[in-house]
């Protein structure tokens, strides 16, 4: 992200030099990254969804393999939008914590309370294999959505394959499961619901940023010191013009990315059309990007040891998650008619 002070800067270098190495889920937690968004009584930072979307970013940049998806954007971001109650405080503070890892699992249509029970599926679950604690988007008996909270170990979790290795996700279901309890938001339930896929959107931007931006440094670095006929690859024009475009792309995504990330932060009415914007133009640029920079690398690009296959199977999963291009540029069609 750009534009938000020195404070984020910091953050930025920090991060970039944590996720240089093995992150895992315990340094998350040291750092404070789990409860950047957890109020200050409950052990947390009090920050806004604009620190963790710098975090995002540096992730997608690395490529990082962690359950940041499922715990922070959507687990703290449900939770947040919830009344206060104990097991709703006691379920953030151990998420600060790292001692419990909480998802959130979307489903269309979502998952139907009958009586005490709770039944339905949902597909694409952010870490549902390594969360412990599982928050079904639910219907009441009189329609109204309401969040259950679930053990997973007590809903059917199986891992889906997808091309994306830096990523897991799963299928969840529930079959007639026992609801302990029903906890209800504190504002709207149906606004609040489209909020919390904004974020997951605009999280899966902040990523694609981050890739979008490792793949342009990586490609102008590889260009000034890879030779052909006894000159840098990065003198000829061609070149120069692919890196030139990737760069606007890049630049381009950056300045939808930041003013969705604003939106989200400040709870903006035009939080959703700004997700949109980000969501169908970044994820899509990164996928362009990923791609140029695989062709000028040449062979060596499309070998394993690159690496840079690892970048575009995120990029073009980022792209298909949490809606595709095509619903999301719908989506904002459908607010002129």
């Amino acid at each position: 992200m750009t534009g938000f002070g020195d404070g984020h800067d910091e953050l930025r270098a920090v991060a970039r030099d944590l996720l240089a190495g093995t992150a895992g889920w315990d340094k998350l937690a040291q750092a404070g990254w789990l409860g950047l968004e957890v109020p200050e009584e409950l052990d947390g930072a009090g920050a806004t969804f604009a620190e963790v979307a710098v975090v995002l970013e540096e992730m997608g940049r690395a490529a990082a393999c962690t359950a940041y998806l499922g715990a922070v954007v959507l687990g703290v971001g449900t939770l947040n939008a919830l009344k206060p109650g104990r097991g709703r405080d006691e379920l953030l503070a151990a998420t600060a914590d790292g001692s419990v890892v909480p998802t959130v699992a979307i489903g269309d249509p979502p998952f139907r309370i009958e009586g005490s029970r709770v039944s339905g599926r949902a597909e694409f679950v952010p870490d549902a294999a390594e969360a412990g604690r599982i928050l079904l988007p639910a219907l009441d008996q009189t329609g109204t959505p309401v969040i259950v909270p679930v053990d997973a170990g007590a809903l059917g979790c199986v891992r889906q394959e997808v091309l994306d290795t830096t990523r897991a996700v799963g299928v969840v279901t529930a079959d007639h499961v026992e609801a302990p309890e029903v906890w209800r938001f504190a504002g709207d339930p149906a606004a609040a619901l489209r909020r919390i896929s904004d974020r997951a959107a605009v999280a899966v931007a902040c990523d694609s940023l981050g890739v979008a931006a490792a793949m342009l440094d990586r490609t102008v670095a590889y260009a000034g010191v890879r030779e052909q006929f006894g000159r840098p690859i990065g003198s000829f024009q061609a070149v120069k013009h692919a890196c030139a475009d990737m760069m606007v792309k890049l630049a381009m995504s950056r300045q939808l990315v930041d003013a969705a990330c604003r939106a989200i932060a400040g709870d903006d009415d035009e939080a959703g059309a700004a997700a949109s914007m980000a969501k169908s133009y970044a994820c899509g640029a990164a996928v362009e990007i990923a791609g140029k920079a695989m062709q000028l690398h040449g062979g060596i690009g499309y070998t394993w040891e690159s690496g840079i296959h690892v970048y575009l199977k995120r990029a073009a999963f980022n792209r298909a998650l949490f809606g595709s291009a095509a619903g999301h540029r719908k989506r904002l069609a459908a607010r002129y008619f």
